[in-house]
């Protein structure tokens, strides 16, 4: 193998489990705050948008 075949492979390998890496970051942060979103709304606070409607 050559020095550039190396550098190219690891390369793209580092930039796939980065990417691997941010993806499983967001989609364990969107499934925490799902349940957070829930829990909150169990305990009957709601969000200041939905309290008015202005219309």
């Amino acid at each position: 193998m050559s020095d550039h075949l190396v550098f190219v492979l690891a390369s793209y390998g580092l930039g796939g489990l980065i990417l691997l890496t941010l993806v499983a970051w967001l989609w364990l942060d969107r499934n925490a705050t799902i349940k957070e979103l829930a829990r909150l709304e169990e305990l009957g606070i709601r969000r200041r948008s939905e309290e008015k409607k202005h219309e």
